[in-house]
């Protein structure tokens, strides 16, 4: 068994009529009430509708609490290397292309999955030689659903040989990247000019429970990256792995 430690590395008036004199009111023999300050709307922040049209409703909750463990709660093992389907980039967008033309765009799911060392989130990362590095997850079968296909895929990856099922807890979706073409780049929007994009990836945050074990393929190391270096750090991680103390500053985290 090892344990892996974390890798620090105005409007235009319009003109008068002729007779416009004559179609005003008299003013001067009819009682000017001045507004009630109470009763005028914007920008006051008084509702001078009443609630006829804006529907009352009580205020959202949209913070999210999040339990975090310290890494040492979780143990690893290894287990038997676990490749990829593909030999080089090119084996992988040739393939790509030959299935978009028979069931099309892709559909890919990863998991997010936090810990903490010393009141800090670190993201659980599978590195691959020295410098690649991405989250666990893959592919979906044709009309696979997202959340069962990703227990699946976690299984695959993470999950221990003893038997024991391990209970992946799926919570919120929290990104949405679109690959436009056959080629690496992948942005968290479809670009305007594109009707067919050719993958569409997202992320998920996996709650952990407070204790588990994992077992790491023999050709995978399991890191644990602290935000601050994930960070703006596009160049050591990819756009989507530097994109999440973005995506995870949403939560308000419990450090148990």
């Amino acid at each position: 068994m090892e344990t892996t430690i974390p890798r620090m590395p105005p409007f235009p008036r319009s003109p008068a009529s002729p007779n416009r004199k004559d179609q005003m009111p008299e003013l001067a023999n009819m009682s000017v009430v001045p507004p009630n300050r109470s009763q005028t709307g914007w920008p006051r922040g008084v509702n001078q509708f009443g609630n006829k049209y804006i529907q009352q409703t009580k205020p959202l909750t949209l913070e999210r609490t999040i339990n975090l463990y310290p890494l040492t709660n979780y143990t690893f093992g290894t287990k038997e290397p676990l490749y990829e389907k593909d030999s080089s980039v090119a084996a992988r967008f040739q393939r790509m292309r030959e299935e978009f033309d028979k069931i099309g765009m892709r559909r890919t799911v990863e998991g997010v999955l936090i810990v903490h060392e010393h009141r800090l989130p670190h993201v659980l990362l599978l590195q691959l030689g020295t410098t690649f590095f991405k989250l666990p997850g893959g592919e979906l079968n044709p009309g696979e659903d997202e959340v069962e296909g990703l227990k699946r895929l976690m299984t695959e990856i993470l999950g221990r040989q003893d038997g024991v099922l391990q209970d992946w807890v799926i919570d919120d979706c929290i990104g949405n990247w679109w690959r436009p073409n056959f080629e690496p780049p992948q942005y968290p929007y479809i670009p305007a000019h594109i009707t067919k994009p050719k993958e569409h990836k997202k992320l998920f945050l996996v709650q952990l429970q407070e204790k588990a074990l994992f077992a790491v393929p023999k050709n995978y190391k399991l890191v644990a990256a602290p935000l601050f270096e994930l960070y703006d750090n596009a160049p050591g991680y990819g756009p989507i792995i530097s994109s999440l103390p973005q995506l995870l500053s949403r939560f308000n985290f419990i450090y148990n």
